[in-house]
């Protein structure tokens, strides 16, 4: 709730009113001014310095990687140098950072026209054959299906 106060407390109007005073945002959650004050001037917690060290760590060796690391490798480096967390903790970091894993394709050769000049041309585009076996070719055509959904009224 603290949180909350405080992310609101610096909210204003369109005449550049403050909407809510802390007094009023602590009256309406029920919870005391003091702790709010005291709450702000507490030192971070051990938790969140250990979470503010692996987030360190965590983006370093998810940049290393070429952005291409998901929370499965980042924590397996984790555990390669010593660091000792659990592989959701990771994931969480990961997500609160905004680390998103982009893998990339492999290389294939493709058939359009600046890779078809890499595969040679057995058959010099004569696929006529005088006897069975002779000239074996294959061809792979995709298709695309539609559906068209249609909506009957009664």
């Amino acid at each position: 709730m603290y949180e909350f106060i405080d992310a609101e407390k610096d909210a204003v109007t369109e005449a550049g009113e403050k909407k809510y005073s802390v007094v009023k945002m602590c009256d309406w959650l029920g919870v005391s001014t003091s702790g709010f004050y005291e709450w702000r001037c507490r030192p971070e917690s051990t938790t969140a310095q250990r979470r503010a060290s692996l987030a360190l760590l965590i983006r370093k060796i998810f940049e290393d990687s070429d952005e291409t690391y998901g929370h499965r490798r980042v924590h397996a480096q984790l555990e390669r140098r010593g660091e000792q967390c659990t592989r959701e903790l990771v994931r969480r970091i990961m997500r609160d950072l905004g680390l998103e894993p982009c893998q990339p394709r492999p290389w294939r050769l493709g058939l359009t026209e600046p890779s078809a000049s890499l595969l040679p041309d057995l058959v010099a585009r004569d696929f006529t054959a005088t006897a069975p076996c002779e000239k074996m070719v294959g061809d792979i055509t995709y298709s695309a299906q539609f559906v068209v959904m249609r909506s009957s009224m009664g």
